[in-house]
């Protein structure tokens, strides 16, 4: 059963990581849906699923690297490929949340939130 969309409340968190994941193709597109007031309640984010020719999800799988308990970081040094080359590493850094591949290239490290593929 294929899922066209996701709808999540609105974080910048959530929607810098939502973007990073679109730019490397994971998802097909991200948007916020409506209006940020008391009355009319908060903002969501609506995220549509990416999908293969085959009809398979473009996410087989994602694991979390750093958690609350144990925060794990890494310098642009040590930033290797995820699944070589077929998966996505994504930081929080000082320039905020990048993909591996533009932390490499911007030479930035920070922590590791996740890694998808």
């Amino acid at each position: 059963m294929k899922k066209e969309s996701v709808v999540f409340t609105h974080s910048n968190v959530k929607m810098a990581i939502l973007e990073c994941l679109a730019k490397a193709g994971f998802v097909a597109g991200v948007s916020k849906k409506g209006k940020k007031s008391k009355k009319n309640g908060p903002q969501y984010i609506e995220t549509t699923l990416a999908y293969d020719a085959d009809g398979r999800p473009r996410i087989s799988d994602a694991k979390r690297l750093s958690k609350t308990s144990k925060r794990v970081y890494i310098s642009a040094k040590e930033i290797r490929p995820v699944r070589s080359g077929y998966g996505v590493l994504v930081l929080s850094t000082p320039k905020g949340v990048l993909t591996g591949d533009e932390a490499k290239k911007q030479r930035v490290g920070g922590e590791v939130l996740f890694s998808v593929w």
